[in-house]
């Protein structure tokens, strides 16, 4: 099975760019499953009903969110209903789930999960729980009715994610980080069995400070934060994710392949 994981699509320059590449990118890979990253698909902060819908006419299979995901409240309803994630191990549980159970092309079950990590996080978004310890609690639930298992841990310490991808290897399929917006370099399979990076990357405008106008990310830095404009850029858009290849029958990864795609 191949599967697609998308870097964090930051507002309308990185909706276009998944419009543009991602048919493309199916065929080239033969992909069977597609995993994006939605946290900043709406204007930079989460994402709305209007934005989810336009996403879900696309061949993507799930959505992950992250930190922003409480900030737009059409958002909500979809939630529940839809292969849309929350982190799964947030410690507030009002609405929505952490992970899913979605078919992929080939009819075979995959479970996706989604995490928010701890470290350097505590005043982003809602609080979470231990993401090793959910993940054990989880685990147990899940692991009999889908071989192939993708996690997406939304994190800023780098720290944080490789250990939990050591700590799950041969335990999930592939192990995925996002929220940096910078790609790294490091893709690779573990001895277990595990695909990992340590961030996706993201797919959006790059002629910016991780998404934001350059300009309006200087004048809040010069501020220390009291500049309080937010202004999506334009420039040097392209696509940033990670190409993993998994046995269907053992739900280890074959190979992983680093994707940049520039519009």
């Amino acid at each position: 099975m191949n599967i697609l994981f998308i870097g964090d699509i930051f507002g309308k320059p990185g909706r276009r760019a998944v419009e543009r590449f991602l048919p493309e990118l199916i065929a080239e890979h033969r992909i069977d499953f597609v995993l994006a990253n939605v946290d900043n698909a709406a204007g930079g902060k989460g994402i709305t009903e209007k934005v989810f819908k336009q996403l879900s006419a696309l061949p993507i299979d799930c959505m992950t969110a992250g930190n922003h995901v409480w900030e737009q409240e059409s958002i909500f309803p979809h939630l529940e209903s839809q292969p849309i994630l929350r982190p799964y191990n947030l410690t507030t549980k009002e609405r929505g789930k952490g992970f899913c159970l979605v078919q992929s092309k080939k009819g075979v079950p995959v479970a996706c999960v989604h995490l928010q990590g701890r470290v350097y996080m505590e005043k982003k978004g809602k609080q979470a729980s231990h993401p090793f310890v959910a993940m054990d609690g989880l685990l147990k639930e899940i692991s009999s009715q889908a071989k192939i298992i993708l996690v997406d841990l939304h994190a800023e310490a780098t720290a944080e994610k490789r250990a939990l991808a050591w700590y799950l290897d041969g335990r999930v399929s592939c192990f995925v980080g996002t929220h940096t917006h910078v790609q790294t370099s490091d893709e690779e399979i573990l001895p277990g069995g595990t695909g990992y990076i340590t961030d996706l990357g993201m797919t959006g405008p790059h002629h910016s400070v991780i998404g934001l106008d350059i300009d309006t990310a200087l004048r809040r830095f010069l501020t220390d934060g009291a500049y309080k404009k937010f202004e999506v850029a334009k420039e040097g858009v392209r696509l940033e994710g990670l190409v993993v290849e998994a046995d269907e029958n053992s739900g280890r990864a074959r190979s992983v392949k680093r994707i940049r795609k520039n519009l």
